[in-house]
């Protein structure tokens, strides 16, 4: 006997299509955010012939950027508590629009820079918000797994879809609409967020900022970036290098004794503490200095080396990306549910070391089907496997008051592991193309170019170390299973219920 359907249904059949009109928004905006770190990449040369800054300033269009995202993160998503997400996610995606215009319209290095710092502190505002409004929009375990498979194939992907957009909008259009394209997106955006991001009315007293701690963590992500920013253009001798790394330690240090005693922190001790979310955080750390690296040499590497146009560049990411979407998946889908990120995590981590190890083949002579092919294929699925299950894990059973900054930490852990990585590899890889160029004089087109090679093979040989130690730090620290929640922790039990959004319960899914 068939039943009819009821109001009942009809509501949760809206629910359910709002929850998903809403992942759509957030992910929108986590693309727009995630693909300008590296969209205006392939776009500098043309900035630079048409506002005629010189190559000692050209970092600076990049590096304002990650300044600003980097240092702002955690104070992001705190505001995001504060005021409220719907709100603040607006906010964010006006501002970063509103920023992306006037670096488009640009008449001026100083300007485009400014632009570009403005850039970085919306998306500071906006990436952790658009996080958060996914952590207490989808509790159902099935759900979460599905939204988190999306979000996670977007924060991995969009570094190489901002390559492939990047080298289009440079070769079609302009070197501007690597800018003005935000404005678009954020349009669409700013409408989802209007009507499908819920406003939660806040219960209880509101909480304080904790000055004092944003600014110690703010000088200290500030400087760690510029740290490592200043370590790949001037090296690791450089007393300015050393000097801001030493200061972020120490406000690091500072941050984290105050943490302990402060009324209202911003960062509760008890987020990162957890063995499971730090492992996580760790993993988004180490996946993200290995894919800025990817980025960086093999973009290098087809376009110096192979003499690829910008858009065939981009187009060249393609399969990665595929493979990495359908890893991201299968991995929420049946992977992660089954095996938990105790085995999924080192498993994409070992991918990514096999994955740069063919990278390290590459030569002069090769071909990107038989060569460059296969290693994009394998680091896609490796960054697929490890993404999902490390942000999900990030965000599991974090009361709902402190979703925005746990949010933040994911970010900031992806940010602070591109800052250095990118400086990392790309010292090491110029060390070894000087070291190679030490030892075939007279230096020719044919040595310089062998050199170029040599380099980032030695950046490919160090990401797949650092791949592989992110293997061992997953597999130790990751529990079997995942538990939900403090209570739940100290019982040493494993539920698999979730909380609902507006409880103060854990709130996760089985592993």
């Amino acid at each position: 006997m068939s039943r009819t359907p009821s109001l009942a249904d009809d509501a949760t059949r809206a629910s359910s299509s709002r929850r998903w009109w809403t992942l759509t928004t957030v992910a929108l905006a986590q693309l727009m955010v995630v693909l300008d770190s590296t969209v205006v990449n392939i776009a500098l040369p043309a900035a630079q012939s048409d506002l005629g800054f010189s190559d000692g300033d050209r970092q600076w269009i990049i590096t304002a950027y990650s300044l600003a995202f980097g240092s702002l993160l955690l104070l992001g998503g705190r505001v995001s508590d504060l005021i409220g997400r719907k709100r603040t996610f607006i906010i964010g995606l006006i501002g970063f629009a509103l920023a992306s215009a006037l670096g488009g319209a640009a008449d001026s290095f100083g300007l485009l820079v400014s632009a570009r710092a403005l850039q970085g502190a919306f998306g500071a505002l906006l990436a952790p918000t658009a996080l958060a409004v996914l952590t207490t929009t989808f509790t159902v375990p099935k759900e979460r797994a599905r939204a988190f498979g999306v979000f996670g194939a977007i924060a991995g992907a969009g570094g190489a879809i901002g390559l492939l957009l990047g080298g289009f909008l440079t070769q079609y259009a302009s070197w501007r609409w690597n800018l003005y394209i935000n404005v678009v997106i954020a349009a669409v955006a700013i409408a989802g967020a209007a009507v499908f991001v819920s406003h939660v009315t806040r219960s209880g007293p509101r909480p304080k900022l904790d000055v004092p701690g944003t600014v110690m963590v703010s000088a200290a992500l500030f400087s760690l970036v510029y740290g490592f920013s200043n370590a790949e253009d001037e090296g690791w001798g450089s007393p300015l290098t050393w000097g801001f790394l030493v200061a972020a330690g120490v406000l690091l240090s500072a941050f984290v004794l105050w943490q302990r005693r402060a009324a209202h922190p911003l960062l509760p001790l008890s987020i990162v503490l957890d063995r499971n979310r730090g492992a996580a955080y760790s993993s988004v750390t180490i996946a993200g200095a290995g894919m800025f690296g990817i980025f960086l040499f093999v973009t290098y590497y087809l376009q110096t080396s192979l003499g690829y146009t910008p858009t065939r560049t981009g187009l060249a990411f393609l399969p990665m990306i595929g493979m990495l979407v359908l890893a991201a998946q299968l991995s929420t889908n049946i992977l992660v549910p089954r095996f938990g990120p105790k085995i999924m995590v080192p498993f994409g981590m070992t991918l990514g070391m096999i994955g740069m190890l063919l990278l390290t083949r590459l030569d002069l002579d090769s071909g990107y089907a038989g060569h460059v092919l296969p290693a994009l294929m394998v680091l896609g699925f490796g960054m697929g496997s490890i993404m999902p299950a490390s942000i999900q894990t990030a965000t599991l059973g974090v009361d709902r008051e402190h979703a925005g900054v746990a949010s933040a930490m994911v970010n900031t852990s992806q940010q602070v592991g591109g800052s250095i990585g990118t400086a990392l590899l790309n010292t090491l890889a110029a060390t070894a193309t000087a070291d190679y160029l030490a030892d075939h004089l007279p230096t020719t087109g044919a040595v310089a170019a062998e050199a170029a090679v040599t380099g980032y093979a030695a950046a490919y040989w160090w990401g797949a170390g650092l791949f592989a130690v992110g293997a061992v730090i997953a597999a130790l620290l990751f529990r079997r299973r995942v538990p939900q929640g403090p209570d739940e922790e100290a019982r040493g039990g494993t539920p698999t219920e979730p909380a609902t959004a507006g409880s103060t319960g854990p709130v996760g899914v089985p592993a």
